[in-house]
């Protein structure tokens, strides 16, 4: 069975027949002992921190369709790399660019992209409501902000509506999370330990999202809800807003409200916090399982795992856009 590997500071990474081989070197230059990863094993990496490599493995990792991910020392996504062109199909490349040009279509995909994100926030605000502090004030800010958007006429004022949704989303999180402060959102740098993990799970929610994207023929770099051009992978970033609430913030509350993650496990530098190597490893471990969870679909009437549920929201999208559907309707919490 296929997975994604995490790899820290792998050191050089090559090629040894149907093996990935990774050799860590320490500061004096002395090398450890070679690592195996056998190649049919592998459905993705994350690198984080440095590596040495050639493009010999490139070439490789390409013909075998694993894309890589890279991150530098700050946890910041630094880019990856996609095999060549894997599902991408003319018919949809022009439809999609169709969509986005015309005005009332993108709307439309941008405004369910909200609804989508408004409501899973929201069920996340009622579901500690009825659990810890009582949160009316902002469940009912929420639902007037989710009131206004299929209001909107241009994506310029959903994106507003968006900042607002979440701005509010955040204040909950004095009142679900435990023994950390988050005060008001910042990014660069994170100023705290909550915001350090919600910078970093964004960035793994946006990597994920970009890899089953890479599993359909949709083009990442168009998309309706951020501009195109702003970020590379646009796409990725739009369909993202839904999974964040679902996948980030919920393994977020239990990581530090069941102790799984502690203070130590952050360090202040750069002027911001930011998680070590082994709180790093642990987030990743429990959002794993989290992708791993299943739930039953409510229109196929099986099982399926949150990681499966991102790629059939993108396809969803695509039905839309190639008119094999009169509407895309974004998934919600149940």
């Amino acid at each position: 069975m296929k997975r994604t590997y995490y790899l820290f500071n792998p050191g050089r990474m090559s090629r040894k027949d149907n093996t990935l081989k990774f050799v860590a070197v320490d500061a004096s230059g002395v090398a450890a002992k070679p690592k195996y990863l056998p190649i049919e094993s592998v459905e993705s990496l994350y690198i984080f921190g440095s590596v040495d490599t050639n493009s010999a493995l490139y070439n490789f990792l390409g013909r075998m369709k694993i894309p890589v991910h890279f991150f530098d020392y700050y946890e910041h996504y630094s880019g990856s790399f996609q095999p060549k062109d894997y599902l991408l199909a003319g018919k949809m490349q022009v439809e999609q660019t169709k969509a986005y040009l015309q005005s009332k279509r993108r709307l439309h995909i941008a405004q369910q992209l909200i609804r989508g994100a408004s409501f899973n926030m929201l069920k996340n605000v009622r579901y500690y409501s009825n659990r810890k502090v009582d949160m009316s004030k902002i469940i009912q800010q929420l639902e007037s902000y989710r009131e206004r958007i299929l209001e909107t006429t241009d994506v310029q004022a959903l994106m507003g509506i968006e900042g607002n949704c979440r701005q509010t989303y955040y204040r909950s999180f004095e009142n679900i999370i435990d023994g950390f402060q988050m005060n008001n959102r910042s990014k660069q740098p994170p100023s705290n330990e909550v915001n350090a993990l919600i910078s970093f799970g964004n960035m793994m929610c946006y990597t994920l999202v970009l890899d089953q994207i890479y599993h359909t023929q949709l083009n990442p770099t168009i998309s309706f809800l951020h501009e195109p051009g702003t970020r590379r992978y646009s796409l990725a970033l739009d369909i993202a807003e839904i999974f964040k609430p679902i996948l980030i913030d919920r393994t977020i509350f239990r990581v530090l409200n069941k102790k799984e993650i502690k203070a130590t496990h952050f360090e202040q530098k750069m002027n911001g916090c930011y998680l070590k190597d082994t709180g790093r490893k642990l987030f990743i471990k429990i959002f794993e399982e989290r992708l791993r969870e299943t739930i039953k679909h409510p229109n196929l009437g099986r099982k399926v795992s949150y990681k499966h549920l991102v790629k059939l929201e993108c396809y969803k999208i695509a039905k839309y856009i190639l008119k094999m559907e009169p509407s895309y309707v974004p998934y919600k919490m149940k």
